[in-house]
């Protein structure tokens, strides 16, 4: 148990990378505060997750209530070319018929809601409606973070501090160590409807992927409960944003009017929400860890949501975390080498899924075209769609991509300088 002044781990931020890295921590009886700025549960976008949640959540405890939620099952994603031809479904149950090789579309604020309440129910102390807004050092080690609720201030010691705070990214902006990727700095516009087209079976829950008719642009296709289905447009910063209306609205129906494929699903559908924008920049962290503290999901860096990986690598980042950090606390060791242990495994993964990302930007690139020049990595492709990159070897896939992709070595720093 804690002292009245400290715990052995602090986590800001309750997203679904906070959430596990405090309960795993939890289990394996740490003494651990979880704090989470917003006092309600907020809508967010992310709704799809990728297969290879299945093991976190297990890990967990997560999936009898998962399996008991309306979150509707997904079991595919499918593709729609410029010129409206669709891709033949990727069934993640192809390559794997275990129960693993579906997953769930998720209201996030039910989600994320969920995953707190778990957390506390495993020994969490939650506390909604508090702030980070000090992380306190002892020369260059985290000892403590000072935390705000209510209008008044509080230090609180610790041994560990974890920054989960997503793309606010509390430590990596404070210390200089985030690098946006410049090839990838996107922008989408969302919404929900209802009544919209939905599959059936199998295909009901189905993540669905349309590019637009000029191939400047993609949607995304979500069925969520209750009829809903989130719908959102992204692409280039310098294409949705340069030189066209302010009007988050104008814009969506805009991209909207070149997706035929689109307009055909929301026939007679109604549109229940406000059109909104975010920013959708990669970036990462030039560092997982330091004496003292650790990033983990969005704290640590995102990539662009083509893939829906953002809960993925929010969770398994979470996951790798707190073993290194249970690792570190029981060895006595919080030294950046200790807590950093698990950083090579979490790159490799993120390395595996980032080289399919820049293939689908490429304007060469195309599903139908690659499978046929490499029909033998079909199964491997899935296996990366599905988030198997920390399960299954994906070699074969990625040096098939090589002709089309290239990882740029450098990238540039939030202030604009190459790094």
């Amino acid at each position: 148990m804690s002292s009245p002044n400290g715990f052995d781990v602090i986590v800001a931020g309750g997203g679904p990378a906070g959430a596990t890295t405090a309960t795993l921590l939890a289990q394996r009886g740490h003494s651990v505060l979880l704090i989470e700025r917003s006092s309600e549960p907020q809508e967010k976008v992310g709704e799809s997750l990728m297969p290879a949640t299945y093991w976190t959540l297990e890990r967990l405890g997560m999936l009898d209530k998962m399996r008991a939620s309306a979150f509707p099952e997904k079991g595919s994603v499918q593709f729609y070319a410029p010129d409206g031809r669709s891709t033949t479904p990727f069934y993640f149950k192809e390559v794997d018929p275990h129960e693993s090789s579906h997953t769930w579309q998720v209201l996030r604020s039910e989600f994320d809601q969920m995953l707190l309440d778990n957390a506390a129910e495993q020994g969490v102390e939650v506390r909604r409606g508090t702030s980070l807004r000090e992380v306190i050092f002892d020369a260059d080690r985290a000892i403590g973070a000072r935390l705000r609720s209510d209008g008044e201030e509080i230090d609180l010691a610790c041994r560990v501090l974890v920054d989960a705070t997503g793309q606010s990214h509390f430590l990596s902006s404070k210390r200089g160590l985030r690098k946006i990727e410049t090839r990838l700095k996107h922008m989408s516009y969302f919404t929900r409807y209802r009544g919209a087209e939905r599959g059936e079976g199998i295909d009901e829950g189905a993540t669905v992927i349309l590019h637009t008719e000029n191939g400047k642009s993609w949607f995304w296709y979500i069925p969520l409960p209750d009829d809903q289905v989130s719908v959102g447009v992204v692409g280039p910063v310098d294409y949705l944003v340069k030189g066209r209306a302010s009007d988050p609205e104008q814009v969506f129906l805009e991209e909207l009017e070149r997706c035929a494929a689109l307009r055909k699903k929301l026939i007679g559908a109604e549109r229940i929400k406000p059109i909104r924008a975010t920013r959708d920049f990669s970036y990462h962290s030039t560092q997982a860890a330091g004496d003292g503290w650790v990033l983990v999901g969005d704290a640590f860096g995102f990539i662009d949501p083509i893939y829906s990986s953002g809960v993925f690598l929010a969770l398994k980042s979470g996951e790798l975390a707190a073993d290194a950090i249970h690792e570190a606390l029981a060895a006595g060791d919080i030294s950046r080498v200790a807590l950093s242990s698990f950083e090579p495994e979490l790159r490799a993964g993120v390395k595996a899924l980032r080289k399919l990302v820049y293939a689908f930007y490429d304007p060469d690139f195309h599903f139908a075209k690659f499978l046929q020049q490499h029909p033998d990595c079909r199964g491997q492709l899935i296996d990366l769609l599905m988030g198997n990159v920390f399960r299954k070897p994906v070699d074969e896939l990625m040096a098939a991509l090589d002709q089309w992709v290239t990882l740029p070595e450098q990238t540039v720093e939030a202030g604009g300088r190459a790094g």
